[in-house]
């Protein structure tokens, strides 16, 4: 885990800083190539907050990570990792990837973030009808869906929609569905603004997706439901206990015991199989609607009305469960959400509102006309070949003909005609070629301005520059330790074993008990369980003699325990026979121990995952090493001790 945190603490964090100011001094030297103070002193300031390893803050240990990390850096560029065709796919993605967020029209993008805002805080419950349409279809197609859809709206206002459904639905070419509740960003943007601007009980003039033609009948609309916090205890479907108690069994075991007012975060603590959240009494993170994979559990949880309401026990595809609500929560403000929805705004469909946008300040930044150049050329050089896909550009195509300057990039026939013939499709239907050659050539004219914008971010604005420049290094520093270290350790079969033999004393299973353990939130009753114990009796014997149909006196727990298990506390002594009576989790334990295991080796595939690991780092301890003796490392020690007195002010 270590190595994996400090390639992402350094790939983000450290860069070069082409700019050196004049006076800025040089902190240490890797083969006479300078790292200077101000690239130190800003990383560390940047990273110190992150840095959990309290030795690392000290200065000179920082350095020493630092002055590693060069090396590495060094290693990579000597064995030419930034020359491979992989590494260079994937940085160039990742900055195209990071400059979308800097290609944007703000205003723009700050509407559609508040319509968004206004929609995940709103629910719509609404029905539709679609007529579905091909890809590409012709007039006719067209005008024939948009007016039967204006019959069908005229039917499902007279006769109302489940009517109308029942004998349209095919499921091929209309649909008649109900939707249920949505909101924002879980519909097509088009479809989501024509629900959201539909009144109540009324029906939608017809309108177009990439779907086909659509009316929305919307009846219903409400607020959000907000956030729960909620705990729960869970017992899996499958389990795995000596005693053949079957889930719902002992889940319903539990739920009586809440019922006898038993204190639900020590049942939780004691019995739920979720091993994440039981030892935080069943706690799970603050959740809102949609969030959660299972929409039986949310629905429980939002059906809870007051704090400290307890479910019922019910099933998901999880197990059983009992859940308690601790906490709820109306809808976020806007300031809150406004990052994450910004985010989302970005890569749905309506990011093309952004992109025309955009699209417009760009002609006035790098254009010195907004018209459009003479296509003429174009339409002449097109047949109807182009709408099978068959056209190609003429032997005597005017390649070297300028066509538009962009800022100082000149655009030729070329780039456009390598458009046109690249975007022509089988069974396109058939449109005028002048209309064709002038939505063409703006298509082609937005994507060459992004582009030219794009080409011109490092120029343009500095932080980008940064951080392209961060990710190239920690890119190329994730390569080189993948290449060198992680997969070569996990490769290397004979040099594990080798390791795993000469370092067995750390790959030990600590002592166990097998035990019979039973819980009880009264004292008497596990006394009464601890004298049933030592007479001999069965865990089911005792349950059939304490519990009933309506109490749940004890609860059992089986199976193979070390010392961190749930159900034993820390001071349980590890002997066989009946032990003595522990206070635990607010309640009240006795244990019939079967066997003591004790502290044994781990078989070489028990301790694989520990042993890869350890032997990674192994392996990287000695290649620094090897680094340091192939590369030369100068610290200037007067600036150093500058730096210190810097840093610790």
């Amino acid at each position: 885990m270590q190595k994996y945190f400090l390639v992402v603490v350094f790939s983000l964090c450290f860069f070069l800083n082409n700019a050196q100011n004049s006076k800025d001094e040089i902190l240490f030297t890797v083969d006479n190539d300078p790292v200077y103070v101000s690239e130190f002193t800003r990383v560390f300031n940047k990273n110190i907050d992150l840095v959990k390893d309290e030795s690392q803050k000290d200065v000179d240990e920082y350095l020493k990570l630092f002055v590693n990390y060069k090396l590495k850096l060094k290693e990579a560029h000597a064995l030419g990792l930034d020359e491979k065709p992989s590494y260079k796919n994937e940085l160039a993605n990742y900055k195209s990837q990071l400059a979308k967020n800097y290609l944007t029209d703000s205003k723009v993008t700050d509407e559609l973030v508040e319509e968004a805002y206004y929609r995940t805080v709103n629910e719509v419950k609404a029905s539709h009808i679609l007529i579905r349409l091909s890809d590409n279809p012709t007039p006719e197609d067209t005008l024939t869906a948009y007016n039967d859809l204006i019959k069908l709206r005229e039917r499902v206002i007279s006769e109302g929609f489940e009517q109308v459904k029942s004998q349209v639905h095919n499921g091929k070419t209309i649909y008649a569905e109900d939707l249920g509740y949505f909101t924002g960003f879980k519909m097509v943007y088009d479809f989501e603004t024509a629900a959201y601007n539909t009144n109540v009980g009324e029906v939608s003039m017809p309108f177009k997706t990439r779907f086909g033609y659509h009316i929305v009948i919307v009846q219903d609309k409400r607020a959000s439901r907000g956030e729960r916090t909620v705990a729960h205890i869970m017992i899996n479907e499958s389990r795995k206990d000596s005693l053949q108690e079957s889930a719902k069994q002992r889940i319903n075991d539990i739920y009586l015991k809440l019922q006898q007012g038993e204190d639900f975060e020590s049942l939780a603590k004691q019995f739920s199989e979720d091993q994440s959240s039981a030892s935080k009494g069943g706690m799970l993170s603050p959740f809102s609607g949609g969030q959660l994979t299972s929409i039986e559990f949310e629905n429980q949880a939002f059906s809870l009305e007051k704090v400290g309401d307890i479910s019922k026990p019910f099933k998901t595809e999880f197990g059983w469960h009992i859940i308690k609500l601790y906490n709820k929560k109306s809808v976020e403000s806007y300031e809150s959400m406004k990052g994450e929805l910004e985010e989302k705004v970005k890569k749905d469909s309506r990011s093309q509102l952004i992109n025309s946008a955009l699209t417009n300040k760009l002609k006035k930044q790098y254009l010195e006309t907004d018209k459009q150049p003479d296509l003429s050329y174009f339409v002449s050089i097109l047949n109807d070949g182009y709408f099978s896909g068959k056209w190609a550009l003429p032997q005597d195509f005017k390649a070297n003909s300028p066509l538009i300057k962009i800022g100082t990039k000149q655009i030729t026939n070329e780039a456009f005609g390598a458009y046109l013939e690249k975007n022509q499709r089988r069974n396109m239907p058939k449109v005028d070629f002048n209309k064709l050659v002038s939505d063409s050539y703006e298509q082609f004219l937005e994507k060459q301005l992004l582009q030219y914008k794009e080409e011109q971010l490092a120029f343009e604005n500095p932080d980008f520059a940064y951080i392209v420049e961060e990710y190239r290094d920690g890119l190329l520093l994730f390569d080189l330790m993948e290449t060198e270290i992680w997969n070569a350790a996990k490769k290397d079969s004979v040099g594990l074993n080798n390791f795993y033999n000469d370092n067995k004393e750390s790959y030990f299973w600590n002592k166990r008990v097998d035990a019979v353990v039973a819980s009880s939130a009264k004292k008497a009753t596990i006394k009464k369980v601890e004298k049933l114990l030592r007479e001999n009796k069965s865990p089911e014997q005792i349950k059939l003699e304490l519990n009933s149909e309506n109490s749940i006196d004890v609860i059992f727990s089986s199976g193979i325990m070390d010392a961190q298990h749930q159900s034993l506390p820390s001071d349980f002594k590890f002997n066989t026979g009946i032990s003595e009576i522990y206070k635990f989790n607010d309640a009240y334990i006795v244990a019939d121990v079967k066997e003591v295991l004790p502290k044994e080796l781990k078989t070489f595939d028990e301790a694989r995952g520990m042993v890869i690991s350890d032997f990674q780092n192994y392996k990287e301890a000695n290649w620094i090493l090897d680094l340091e003796k192939k590369y030369t490392v100068t610290i200037n020690q007067d600036v150093l001790a500058k730096v210190k007195a810097q840093l610790n002010n």
